[in-house]
């Protein structure tokens, strides 16, 4: 079974068909998902799936391009809807440079402000990263995200900074359809400096289709095609692949059989 660690099937791109969608998923060999936040409007209807398909998880938390939606006593309602069973991350949280530099003191701010809250709240957080690599190690060394651990979604920085990741921080990496792409060269020498066993893939639903789907709607069912160009860049069958992300998002985010029952 394949678990896609990071898909957003509460966005208005799912509204014409995500009951049936992911009525299909383990028919399609799909046995977990993560459906994580941007912003805290969504966490009711991500609960509502979680409530509705047993092989779905979900995340609470604040994206990087969503701060202006952080208003006073955020964290406390982070916390209330963490309390929630199937509510097993914080984020996605992070910081995001790639659309506007204006925000940079909030993005900070409330990523620091999230990760301490991870920590109290004994939950990994769910990191996005874009065109910040170096303040965001810097801030998640500072908020002591190694004791809450986390995942790096949709990884976009180098290997030598995967070793940072995995060895400093005691996180996991997840790729998903950009590795699939073909100028992905940076990406692939990236999967072979993780560690098997901090080794995830995602989707990042709708978002990022990997090829031969690239341009549409992504989902969970086109993950055989990351596990595929995952298996050539490693030199690892597919199948094992497979088992081994399986086995270490379920780890990650403390889903056992019985919750998956």
């Amino acid at each position: 079974m394949i678990f896609d660690t990071h898909a957003h099937y509460n966005d208005e791109k799912f509204d014409c068909d995500r009951d049936e969608l992911l009525s299909s998923m383990p028919s399609h060999g799909i046995g977990l998902i993560m459906n994580a936040c941007s912003e805290l409007s969504e966490v009711r209807d991500i609960i509502d799936m979680c409530e509705k398909y047993p092989f779905v998880y979900g995340a609470v938390g604040i994206h990087p391009e969503a701060v202006e939606t952080a208003a006073e006593g955020y964290l406390d309602e982070i916390k209330k809807y963490a309390s929630h069973p199937k509510i097993k991350a914080v984020g996605e949280i992070g910081l995001d440079y790639y659309w506007t530099t204006d925000t940079k003191p909030e993005q900070q701010r409330i990523l620091c402000e999230q990760v301490e809250l991870a920590r109290e709240l004994n939950m990994p957080v769910i990191i996005h990263d874009r065109e910040a690599h170096g303040d965001c190690m810097r801030l998640l060394r500072q908020s002591k995200a190694h004791e809450c651990g986390g995942v790096f979604h949709c990884y976009s920085g180098s290997a030598e900074m995967v070793r940072e990741i995995t060895e400093e921080l005691g996180m996991y990496v997840a790729f998903g359809g950009s590795l699939t792409f073909k100028n992905a060269v940076k990406p692939r020498e990236a999967a072979k400096a993780v560690p098997l066993d901090r080794l995830l893939i995602e989707t990042d639903s709708p978002y990022l289709a990997p090829v031969p789907y690239r341009g549409k709607r992504n989902s969970s069912i086109y993950l055989p095609s990351v596990l595929e160009v995952l298996s050539e860049t490693l030199s690892i069958p597919a199948d094992e692949l497979e088992r081994i992300t399986y086995e270490n998002g379920k780890k990650l985010f403390g889903i056992d059989e019985v919750d998956n029952a």
